[in-house]
């Protein structure tokens, strides 16, 4: 065991005791965060305009903050963009983290010093917490890699600016930056597959122990890895323990990337954004990411069937049920406020307070009023594929709705690694599954307003070339599991297996 991975495991158990410690005062923790941040935030352009100074409790902050996407901060960030300052917090922000929005086109989130910890630690957390439960530090020793946007950053209105990933890079602990890879220079390419033969490069021969990433990317880099040596990965890499991951839902990918790798070996799943680090697994024997409660963001939730209501229920942390879905909505130390950040949540536990991520807001059917999310769809491919042992690399689904004669119905445009036997009875397999979890779209299929799915098989490599072909290729990109219209799936009927 080296000096790495010794000094690991006494400071992984304080770490983990003052967790564990947090979560017996989550609900305080989150009354004493609203108080705070609005007492601090009182003579910035926001607290200004939504009368800070006369809020004093969570009812009345809720009068004064009504709940908003990015377009209704626009406004905000562009005068921060111009480098103005004290509008959403204190002073200017840290860095402006951009990423890609739908509507929105790109968006500038601000991190400000005092966020930045929330960032920082919340992942180091993650890494600890599973340090102290499962007893392994040896991995501390190697190399470690982490697949991320580029470190490089631009100005805007002053003000470092890049991609999430990118920013945290600069706050990698000196003591760890002898185990990362890929190199900065490296990690600074811009195109997705020239620097993936580049990371492949340099760390092929080195003591790799651990991988973070989103799967997707991930499994991309693993492929590479066995086109390269003919071998699966953990013949390269014989360390290998630990895949940290985050951003999808990792079962659909699981089976595949145990494969390529040749072994199962331990997760850690994250659940951050550029908003904030908002969750992580920290029991390996528990369902669920504990919620990071006492780190500069208070949390609302709205409950899913109210989340197109003009004024729908907020509740705060205290007031959540077990099992009901909700919007996440934050408000936090880098000046985001009443911000809904487009994810729906699920409490698996309350004590502690555990959740999943049950899809994004954006992200559902309801062409025919069935809301269908991305949970369900998840669900039904995972059990349907295992049962029938096939293998599938990536899906969306999509509505098609009928202009002539005939029946609406969900088209479920999937890429295969190994195809089911029966692709008549996959499709009704899922469909019957759909149906046991959504009575609103079994309604619609006994009443024959929509006829049963339809699944169109893709072409090897079709959502890799989709995302080449729109410029989002790596990094933290990913497709949607599936769409209310039908603009992603029109792109993908050209990589139709014919």
């Amino acid at each position: 065991m080296n000096i790495k991975s010794l000094l690991a495991k006494p400071f992984a158990s304080v770490v983990h005791r003052q967790i564990k410690k947090e979560q017996l005062t989550a609900v305080a923790d989150q009354q004493s965060i609203i108080n705070q941040l609005v007492k601090s935030a009182k003579g910035t352009q926001f607290g200004k305009d939504h009368h800070f100074d006369q809020i004093t409790d969570y009812a009345s902050f809720k009068n004064a903050v009504p709940i908003r996407d990015y377009e209704g901060f626009r406004e905000y960030i562009d005068q921060i963009k111009k480098g103005t300052q004290n509008v959403l917090w204190k002073g200017l922000p840290l860095y402006l983290a951009k990423t890609s929005g739908t509507t929105s086109g790109i968006k500038y989130i601000p991190i400000s010093k005092d966020s930045i910890g929330n960032h920082i630690s919340g992942a180091r957390n993650a890494i600890l917490t599973y340090m102290s439960g499962s007893g392994n530090t040896d991995f501390a020793g190697g190399k470690m890699i982490f697949l991320s946007g580029s470190p490089e950053l631009e100005r805007v209105g002053g003000i470092p600016t890049g991609r999430l990933s990118g920013i945290v890079n600069h706050h990698i602990p000196q003591y760890l930056r002898g185990n990362q890879l890929p190199s900065f220079e490296t990690n600074c390419i811009e195109e997705w597959e020239t620097k993936l033969d580049k990371i492949v490069d340099e760390t092929l021969g080195k003591d790799l122990t651990l991988i973070g990433g989103i799967p997707p990317w991930m499994q991309m880099y693993f492929d590479r890895i066995v086109e390269r040596t003919g071998k699966p990965v953990i013949a390269s890499f014989p360390n290998l323990q630990v895949l940290v991951q985050g951003g999808v839902n990792f079962e659909p990918y699981k089976a595949k990337l145990w494969e390529t790798i040749g072994k199962n070996i331990d997760t850690i799943e994250l659940f951050p954004a550029s908003e904030g680090f908002f969750a992580f697994q920290d029991d390996r024997n528990e369902s669920g990411l504990l919620l990071n409660t006492n780190s500069g963001i208070f949390y609302e939730f709205i409950p899913i069937a109210e989340v197109h209501l003009e004024n729908p229920t907020r509740l705060s942390l205290g007031e959540v049920k077990l099992g009901e879905q909700y919007a996440l909505i934050i408000n936090s130390n880098a000046g985001l406020w009443g911000y809904s950040i487009g994810d729906i949540v699920k409490f698996v536990s309350t004590a502690p307070y555990r959740i999943i991520v049950a899809g994004r807001v954006k992200h559902f059917i309801s062409a025919f009023g069935e809301h269908v999310i991305g949970e369900e769809v998840e669900k039904a491919m995972l059990k349907v594929a295992n049962a029938m042992q096939a293998s599938v690399v990536e899906f969306t689904v999509a509505p098609y709705i009928q202009q002539g004669q005939g029946q609406s119905y969900h088209e479920w445009l999937i890429e295969f690694e190994k195809a089911p036997a029966d692709m008549d009875l996959f499709a009704q397999q899922l469909n019957e599954n759909m149906c046991l979890q959504n009575v609103y779209y079994q309604d619609l299929i006994d009443g024959k307003i929509l006829a049963p799915l339809r699944i169109s098989v893709l072409q090897k490599n079709a959502f890799i070339d989709y995302m080449r072909s729109k410029g989002k290729l790596g990094g933290q990109n990913k497709v949607p599991r599936l769409s209310n219209d039908r603009v992603i799936a029109d792109d993908l009927i050209q990589y139709i297996s014919h």
